[in-house]
């Protein structure tokens, strides 16, 4: 199985979830730069595996602090999963025959 960088990059592209994966946190401030750049991608921020923490983008953040607890909690759980998921399906790709199903950007256009 593919062995991932301890840190990921989520974003969006074409209404999708998308992550890439990054083994240092130098790696993930080289990538982002990239993506900022990219119109079509709506970056969300930066899922920490060996913490199991969410760094959300600076305007996003700044949004999500003004959320309650109750939904700050929600939302950041529902991102960590997003972000989980996306790390499953990168691992399970270099297995034959294994089917991927997409993740939709549902829920967070809100935020």
């Amino acid at each position: 199985m593919l062995n991932l960088g301890r840190f990921s990059i989520i974003y969006i592209a074409q209404n999708q979830y998308c992550q890439i994966s990054c083994a240092s946190s130098f790696d993930v401030k080289a990538r982002q730069q990239e993506l900022v750049i990219d119109e079509h991608i709506e970056f969300l921020g930066v899922y920490d595996a060996k913490t199991e923490l969410f760094q959300w983008e600076p305007i996003r953040q700044h949004f999500y602090d003004q959320l309650s607890i109750e939904e700050q909690g929600h939302l950041g759980s529902q991102l960590i999963e997003i972000a989980k998921r996306l790390r499953q399906q990168q691992q399970q790709r270099t297995i034959p025959g294994l089917a991927q199903s997409p993740l939709y950007s549902g829920f967070i256009n809100s935020l």
